[in-house]
C-alpha cells in the first residue's frame, strides 16, 4: 500500500513518517538546515509478512504545492496531518482539496504534537477536523492522537495497526492493463546509469522489457527493478518502483515524464476533460483562460476552451479542452488539478475524457456523443460504448490507447467487422454502421446521377471525397467491393454508378471512337492531343472533342487536362510506376517516363485530383491502402 502525507508546514509530517517507518525522509542538506521538507521523501516499512507500506512524505509549504500534487498522484490512501497546537491551517485546506480532486477517498487523520496542547484544545481541534471532513469522502476517518517524538508512542502504534488493516482491504490492482508509471524522481548512480522512481498506476513490468518515454518517444530497456524498496524481477500496479533504464540519458527524463508500454506512447497537446471548480475558488473561467495544470507528476501551463456553455463559475462542472504548452501523456479517467494563472491557489480539478482532443469542431454533435461514450467507458469499462459512437469505426490501436488493454484482451461486440490496415493495425466497426455507410454510398451516387445525368459516375476516390473524406481507405475499398459483388453498384471503366444508370455510346458513335481509342493507346505515355486526332482521322474538331468527353464521362478514358485524354492501359502503367519510385517528384517522374516536365506535372496533378496520390510539399505520395484499377 502507498500512502501520502498531507498537511500544513511544520505540522510534523516528516517526524510522523520517521516514527512509522524508521526512515528520515529529509535527505537534502537544505531540508535539514531549514527544518522543512522541500522535496518528496520516500520511506518503506513492512506491515505484515506480505504487505509493505510505502509512505510519500510531501512538503507542506505553499510554495511547494506543485511538488505535493506530484507526490500524491496514484496513492492508495492519504494521511492528513494536523498539529494539535495549530489546528486547521491554509495548507490543510488546500492539501485536502487536492486529495479530493485527485479522487483519493481512503485515509486517516493524525493529530500530532498532542504534548503541546491541553485536553480542551485537543477536543476542539478534533471537532474542527470532524466538521471539515463531514462533507467529504473522508467523513468518519479515524483520528489518531500522536506524539511522534516519543518512543513507542501509543497513538503511532495504533495508527500503524490501522494502516495494516486498511492495506488488507484494498482492491487488487488491474495487472491486465499495459504498464504506465509517472516519474517523480530521476537520478543517476555510478556504474548503474539512469534511475527513475514513481508509482506504477497500471500493468506489469519485467526486467528486460522495452518501455517508452512519453512524451519524447525514446525507448529504453529495463535493466533492474526495485519494488517497494526490494530488488525484484517484476514490478506491478500499485507499487512504488525504481527502474534502472538502459538506452536513455538522465537529461532525457524529468519529473512528469511517463514510462509506458510502447503501445501507450502517443501524446497530445490537447486533452478534453470534465472540470469542476471549487465553490470557494473565486474565479470564473472564460474562453482561453490561462491555468496551471498538474497531471500525474507533471506541471504544465494551459489555456482553456469551453466545450459547453460560455463560462465556468465557482462550484460548476463543465467540459473543457485544455490546450497545453507541450504534449502530454494521459488516459481516460486520469485525475488532474488546476491552479490559477498566478499559481497561487488551487481552483479546481477533474477527470480526463479524451486524451486526444481535436483542434476543430470541438463542440459538434459528434464530439458531444463521443465524450458521452468516453464518460460511460470510464464508469463501466465497456469498449462497446466507444465502438457504438464511432460511425467510421475505431482503430484497434486507438482502443488499446484508450483502454490500456492489450489488443488480445479487448472485447468486441458481436457482429463487429474487422478491417485489416497497413502496419499491423486493424479497424473495428459495428455491423449497423457498415450498413449505414453502404446506404450513404448509394444515396451519394443517386444524387450524383441526378445532378449529372450525362456522366457515367464519379471515380472511386472522388466518390469517397463526396461520401466521407475522413474514412479509412481500407474500409472504403471494402465497402465498395462488397457493393460491387452484390450488384448494388456497377463499374464502367474507372467510373462507379448505380446499375440502372447508363451513359452508352450508340453503334454509330462506337464506330467513330474505335480509331480514336486505337490512337490514344498507340501514343502510350504521350498520346495525341485533340488537334492531332483531328488531322490524323480527318474528323471535325468539335465532334472529336464531343466523343472523347463522352468516353471520359462513361469512364472508358481519362481527361488529364482540356483536350488531352489517356487510354486506361498506359495510365495504369503510369500509376504502377509511381509505386516503384523511391520518391515521386516532378523531376524523378519526368526521368522515369521520358516525358517533359510540364507533362509530368499534369499527370501527377491528375493522380492527386482523383485521390490516388496526395501532395506533401514537392512530393507526391501514393495514398496508403489504395490501388489503381
Amino acid at each position: 500500500m502507498i500512502i501520502g502525507t498531507a498537511g500544513h508546514i511544520d505540522h510534523g509530517k516528516t517526524t510522523l513518517t520517521r516514527a512509522l517507518t524508521g526512515v528520515d525522509t529529509d535527505r537534502l542538506k537544505e531540508e535539514k538546515a531549514r527544518g522543512i521538507s522541500i522535496e518528496l521523501g520516500y520511506a518503506y516499512t513492512a506491515l505484515t509478512e506480505h504487505d509493505t507500506l510505502g509512505v510519500i512524505d510531501v512538503p507542506g509549504h505553499e510554495k511547494f504545492i506543485r511538488t505535493m500534487a506530484a507526490g500524491v498522484t496514484g496513492i492508495d490512501a492519504a494521511l492528513l496531518v494536523v498539529a494539535a497546537d495549530d489546528g486547521i491551517m491554509p495548507q490543510t485546506l488546500e492539501h485536502l482539496a487536492i486529495l479530493r480532486l485527485l479522487g483519493v477517498k481512503r485515509g486517516a487523520v493524525a493529530l500530532t504534537k498532542i504534548d503541546r496542547a491541553d485536553a480542551a484544545q485537543i477536543a476542539r481541534i478534533e471537532a474542527d477536523i470532524t466538521a471539515l471532513l463531514a462533507p467529504t469522502d473522508f467523513a468518519g476517518a479515524p483520528v489518531f492522537h500522536t506524539n511522534a517524538t516519543e518512543a513507542d508512542d501509543a497513538g503511532v502504534q495504533a495508527l500503524r495497526a490501522y494502516l495494516a488493516q486498511l492495506a488488507a482491504t484494498l482492491p487488487a490492482s488491474d495487472e491486465r492493463r499495459l504498464f504506465r508509471l509517472g516519474v517523480d524522481r530521476v537520478f543517476t548512480l555510478s556504474g548503474q546509469g539512469t534511475i527513475v522512481t514513481g508509482t506504477a498506476l497500471a500493468g506489469t513490468v519485467r526486467v528486460g522489457d522495452t518501455v517508452t518515454l512519453a512524451p519524447g518517444g525514446q525507448q529504453a530497456r529495463v535493466r533492474s527493478i526495485h519494488a517497494q524498496n526490494q530488488a525484484a524481477e517484476t514490478g506491478r500496479a500499485g507499487q512504488r518502483l525504481a527502474l534502472n533504464l538502459g538506452g536513455v540519458a538522465r537529461e532525457d527524463i524529468a519529473r512528469g515524464t511517463w514510462i509506458v508500454a510502447p503501445a501507450l506512447a502517443e501524446c497530445s497537446q490537447r486533452i478534453d476533460v470534465e472540470l469542476t471548480l471549487t465553490p470557494d475558488c473565486g474565479v470564473t473561467l472564460k474562453p482561453w483562460s490561462p491555468l496551471h495544470v498538474h497531471l500525474g507528476a507533471a506541471h504544465h501551463t494551459a489555456n482553456m476552451v469551453l466545450l459547453d456553455g460560455e463560462a465556468l463559475a465557482p462550484g460548476q462542472t463543465g467540459r473543457v479542452q485544455l490546450v497545453l504548452d507541450a504534449p502530454v501523456h494521459a488516459v481516460p479517467g486520469d485525475r488532474f488539478v488546476i491552479r490559477n494563472a498566478q499559481a497561487t491557489a488551487t481552483v479546481g480539478g477533474g477527470v480526463v475524457l479524451d486524451p486526444f482532443g481535436p483542434a476543430r469542431k470541438r463542440r459538434s454533435g459528434a464530439r458531444v456523443d463521443w465524450l458521452d461514450a468516453l464518460a460511460d467507458f470510464i464508469d463501466h469499462g465497456d469498449t462497446a460504448a466507444l465502438l457504438a459512437r464511432s460511425a467510421l469505426g475505431l482503430r484497434v490501436s486507438a482502443l488499446v490507447r484508450l483502454s490500456q488493454l492489450p489488443a488480445a484482451l479487448i472485447a468486441t461486440p458481436p457482429g463487429a467487422v474487422n478491417v485489416a490496415l497497413t502496419g499491423g493495425d486493424a479497424l473495428l466497426i459495428g455491423a449497423a454502421d457498415v450498413q449505414a455507410l453502404e446506404e450513404r454510398i448509394l444515396a451519394a451516387l443517386a444524387q450524383f446521377h441526378e445532378r449529372s445525368p450525362d456522366d457515367a459516375g464519379p471515380e472511386l476516390w472522388r466518390l469517397k471525397r463526396i461520401v466521407s473524406p475522413e474514412m479509412e481507405e481500407r474500409l472504403w475499398s471494402r465497402l465498395v467491393d462488397t457493393l460491387l459483388a452484390a450488384g448494388r453498384i456497377a463499374r464502367r471503366g474507372r467510373s462507379l454508378h448505380l446499375p440502372q444508370h447508363s451513359v452508352e455510346l450508340g453503334a454509330e458513335e462506337q464506330a467513330l471512337v474505335a480509331p480514336l481509342l486505337a490512337s490514344l493507346l498507340a501514343g502510350r505515355y504521350d498520346p495525341p492531343w485533340v488537334r492531332d486526332l483531328v488531322r490524323e482521322h480527318a474528323m471535325p474538331e468539335a465532334e472529336v472533342r464531343r466523343l472523347l468527353r463522352k468516353l471520359a464521362r462513361s469512364g472508358e478514358i481519362s481527361q488529364i487536362v482540356p483536350d488531352l485524354f489517356y487510354h486506361p492501359q498506359p495510365l495504369a502503367e503510369l500509376a504502377q510506376l509511381l509505386v516503384t519510385l523511391p520518391q515521386v517528384q516532378a523531376a524523378s517522374f519526368r526521368d522515369a517516363t521520358g516525358l517533359g516536365r510540364k507533362r509530368g506535372i499534369q499527370i501527377l496533378e491528375f493522380f492527386n485530383r482523383v485521390g490516388y496520390t496526395r501532395r506533401v510539399g514537392n512530393i507526391h505520395m501514393v495514398r496508403p491502402d489504395t490501388t489503381w484499377s
